[in-house]
């Protein structure tokens, strides 16, 4: 690439000037006067890891540019190593403890125009030992693909220190005991108030689908919350040790950038109305709110998987915006035992999503990598969510003992 395209773009991101399309070629201008700010950066303040288990920081999900490949990166932290698209770290029990991490944009000069400072928490692999725990996990698509959890699974089942159960209506259960409350389509909406008086399960479609939340049950004739009755129901009374919540694309998905405040308001309001109830109950459960997980970062997959109806540039923005909400709102909660979850730093957009190798058009004899789903990873990136909530309980339980 020439020196002055480079210039250019990174100008350009200085100057808080950004394509209004997924593919669109970088914008030109000769200089541009830094503006505070312009690059607006979502890394987490806190990362946590645990030996053993790989942790990434992909540059692709902190900062909203439509070219971060195009960007020059300056990573800090004395573990680790700094690659094109990452920093990446598989600690050693040798480095528990914590590590300043600061990730810069800079001038083909070396000039630093971003910076962003995280601490990465490496957590000691004996953390939680002591009584059986459980874990419910709720969420959309995401969770009902069961993947994250299968993945937590075997973190958990080559844990020494922990034996960790997962509750649920919802997985495929077996021996490996991988259960959860994972609705294709649902929203937080959806768990804090769909019901139906006739069952909790209908067939649609020719599929049996869940038309009410597992967590509202009939009390004095009206559908109501009531979180102790799920418990009743699937955990002997007792409210479980940890519960993470992954939800929010569906609520936002469609959003336009007229729309998206005001849709972000009422998810939030859903969003109160949830951890209040899981709050009454479960006074003592360390809750997780994980953020939105990233989307493909190639425009073919949202052609695949939502033909026109969205861009993968539209929903990258909107996503941004719903964590930049979330990080005003729900951040420093942890006296009332609710974190964010930080698990969308750790996916890989490019090789972490589904790509079948297809002739790029019907007539050639080559073929090409064409990215094939917008919002659900394939099983590597489905795995990598599954470690960074692996290394957030781990957290979580070194806290209680």
């Amino acid at each position: 690439m020439r020196r002055t395209t480079l210039i250019a773009v990174l100008a350009a991101v200085i100057a808080g000037i950004v394509c209004t399309q997924a593919q669109a070629q970088p914008a030109t201008i000769e200089e541009a006067k830094p503006l505070e700010g312009a690059l607006r950066n979502i890394l987490p303040t806190d990362i946590y890891a645990v030996p053993g288990v790989e942790t990434n920081v992909y540059f692709e999900t902190i900062v909203l540019h439509p070219h971060t490949e195009l960007l020059l990166w300056d990573v800090d932290c004395d573990m680790g190593m700094q690659q094109n698209e990452r920093w990446t770290c598989t600690p050693t029990e040798e480095e528990v403890g914590d590590h300043p991490l600061t990730i810069k944009v800079v001038s083909p000069e070396m000039e630093v125009l971003h910076e962003a400072r995280a601490t990465v928490h490496v957590i000691d692999p004996a953390a939680g030992g002591g009584a059986p725990r459980t874990m419910l996990c709720v969420g959309a698509s995401q969770t009902a693909a069961s993947m994250y959890t299968e993945r937590m699974i075997e973190l958990f089942a080559a844990d020494e220190s922990v034996e960790m159960r997962f509750i649920g209506e919802s997985g495929p259960g077996g021996e490996s005991g991988n259960r959860h409350e994972g609705y294709g389509g649902w929203t937080w909406e959806a768990f804090a108030n769909r019901w139906d008086a006739d069952a909790e399960w209908k067939e649609v479609d020719g599929r049996n689908r869940r038309v009410r939340s597992p967590f509202v049950f009939e009390v004095d004739g009206e559908p109501q919350l009531d979180f102790q009755q799920y418990l009743d129901k699937n955990n002997g009374g007792k409210a479980p040790d940890i519960i993470t919540i992954l939800l929010g694309c569906n609520d936002t998905f469609s959003s336009k950038e007229d729309t998206i405040e005001e849709r972000i308001d009422a998810m939030f309001a859903n969003v109160d109305k949830l951890l209040a109830e899981l709050r009454r109950v479960a006074p003592e459960t360390q809750i997780g709110v994980m953020y939105l997980v990233p989307a493909s970062r190639d425009q073919d997959a949202f052609g695949q998987s939502y033909k026109c109806n969205q861009t993968r540039w539209q929903y990258r923005r909107n996503m941004h915006r719903v964590i930049e909400r979330e990080m005003e709102t729900y951040l420093g909660r942890e006296a009332e035992n609710i974190s964010m979850v930080a698990a969308f730093v750790n996916v890989d957009p490019v090789w972490g999503f589904p790509g079948p190798m297809v002739p790029p058009n019907p007539h050639s004899e080559d073929t090409v990598r064409r990215m094939s789903n917008g919002a659900h990873p394939n099983k590597s990136g489905y795995y990598q969510m599954g470690d960074a909530v692996y290394c957030w309980v781990k957290s979580r339980l070194a806290t209680d003992g």
